[in-house]
């Protein structure tokens, strides 16, 4: 499903003392099957743009075409947009109600009018996508769950219906690094497995840098940059002039180049670093490097 959004504006309390532009003319495109992540500082209008995607919001001037279809049309059923659309909130695990896991992630499918043994089919494949046991909690309370495992729960409630557009908000925040890590790893099952497109808002740029094919960078309600990772990330001092940084491995790297040591500073990934810094010590051990390591740490 391809995404188009164009000159796409928003006004909050329009014509009211407390009148705020949250954005301005923001155009990109989404390729069927691309990920992309957005990032910007709090308050540069991440949420209110996802939030146009499935029409919670409404611009106040511009487009927005979902596989080619115009959904700010007057007479556009965003039942059916939403159909294709799956949207995961910040803690999504406080949206959890029903009384067991299994009743929870069947919610959106049975409102799909799906019968009941294609529903039980999606239920159970969304919760092994997520990386649950569905033997073992199908029939348990969502609340009785772990945090981690209540998220999990929620986002399966979400890919159940197989949206072909994934959006996800901060979907590690508070979470300790472990389950940060798990969370991720489970996106990226996700996004193999069912074949959509994801949009991941998130502050860590680390994440950004290894998931991500495309970068929508946003500030104060405007498109202040886009491209790939490696695009984006080398404008290091626009990132940091809009309250942003780099990938922790492309610090790294920086703070060996000041030490003097020739590394690449197309470095963005923990696994680029790793191969960088194996290919600096095989040279050294060849004599192909003479720096003084000892003195440059």
């Amino acid at each position: 499903m391809q995404i188009q959004v164009k000159n796409l504006t928003h006004i909050y309390s329009e014509g009211m003392p407390y009148e705020s532009v949250a954005l301005t003319d923001i155009s990109f495109e989404i390729a069927k099957g691309e990920f992309v992540g957005i990032i910007g500082h709090t308050g540069s209008g991440k949420s209110t743009l996802i939030q146009h995607l499935n029409g919670l919001l409404k611009p106040k001037s511009g487009s927005i075409l979902i596989g080619g279809v115009a959904i700010t049309g007057k007479d556009i059923k965003m039942r059916d947009i939403r159909r294709q659309i799956g949207l995961v909130f910040q803690y999504p695990e406080y949206q959890l109600f029903e009384e067991t896991v299994h009743k929870d992630v069947a919610f959106g499918p049975l409102n799909l009018g799906l019968s009941q043994e294609e529903v039980d089919e999606r239920v159970a494949e969304a919760i092994g996508l997520v990386g649950l046991n569905y033997e073992e909690i199908r029939d348990r309370s969502p609340f009785e769950l772990s945090g981690g495992q209540k998220r999990r729960v929620a986002i399966a409630g979400v890919i159940a219906m197989k949206p072909q557009l994934l959006i996800l908000d901060e979907p590690t925040a508070g979470l300790d690094p472990k389950a940060h890590a798990d969370i991720l790893q489970m996106v990226e099952r996700i996004h193999e497995v069912q074949q959509n497109s994801i949009i991941l808002v998130s502050h860590n740029m680390g994440d950004i840098a290894r998931l991500a094919d495309k970068v929508l960078v946003l500030d104060r309600g405007k498109l202040a940059l886009t491209g790939t990772p490696a695009e984006v990330f080398r404008q290091a001092d626009l990132l940091e002039s809009l309250g942003l940084g780099l990938p922790p491995a492309a610090y790294m790297m920086r703070a060996l180049r000041n030490k003097g040591v020739s590394v690449s500073m197309d470095i963005l990934t923990i696994d680029e670093a790793e191969e960088e810094l194996y290919r600096i010590l095989t040279s050294r051990s060849n004599g192909e490097n003479n720096i003084d390591w000892k003195n440059n740490t």
